[in-house]
């Protein structure tokens, strides 16, 4: 199996770690402020912050992760699918649910679906790599 990892994929996990920072940061030291920003209705502190906590993980290790191997890079790909991908439905059902949506949670599950099918294409690709 080979090890090397395609450039366009580290610089991906990049982007994914900023874009992770750019929305953990705000909604763990202000989540009141930032989601009302945000046009989000709805506001729990803790839930916010737990919210943030996965963001900081899963961005996190993608910036630390960035130059490993093949096999951490399929954990990695397999973790992110598995989060985007719930992430993407538990954004979904509610905004089905809601009464009068905010345009935000639309956004939301653009992007986590966005994402999903980003690394759902690197994983299928890893797997198929053969020397």
């Amino acid at each position: 199996m080979s090890n090397t990892i395609p450039p366009a994929l580290k610089s991906w996990f990049v982007v994914h770690c900023v874009t992770d920072l750019i929305f953990a940061l705000p909604l763990f030291f202000m989540p009141e402020q930032f989601l009302a920003f945000l046009g989000w209705p709805h506001f729990d502190p803790m839930t916010a912050r737990l919210v943030a906590a996965a963001l900081f993980g899963i961005g996190l290790e993608s910036y630390f992760g960035r130059n490993a191997g093949r096999e951490k890079y399929l954990g990695m790909l397999r973790l992110k699918r598995i989060w985007s991908g719930f992430a993407f439905l538990g954004i979904v059902f509610t905004m089905l649910q809601m009464e009068s949506p905010a345009v935000i949670g639309w956004l939301l599950a653009g992007v986590f679906g966005g994402f999903h099918l980003l690394w759902t294409y690197w994983h299928t690709r890893l797997l198929k790599v053969i020397d």
